[in-house]
């Protein structure tokens, strides 16, 4: 499952902990087939995956 990066400054500049979340030690492809969906956008930043799917500007602005 693909997720892109985003440094730890860059998430708090957009503020990033409004999104819902989930530990890098969670399974990206259950979290997609049980919540997010298959097309879920999802966003690496520290040690949490944030589902950034309704600001998508945000996936694009990642590494």
């Amino acid at each position: 499952m693909k997720t892109k990066t985003l440094y730890k400054a860059d998430g708090d500049r957009l503020k990033i902990d409004r999104f819902p979340c989930f530990h890098v030690t969670g399974s990206i492809a259950g979290m997609k087939k049980l919540f997010y969906g298959k097309d879920a956008l999802l966003v690496r930043c520290g040690s949490w995956i944030y589902n950034v799917s309704k600001e998508p500007r945000i996936y694009y602005i990642a590494h």
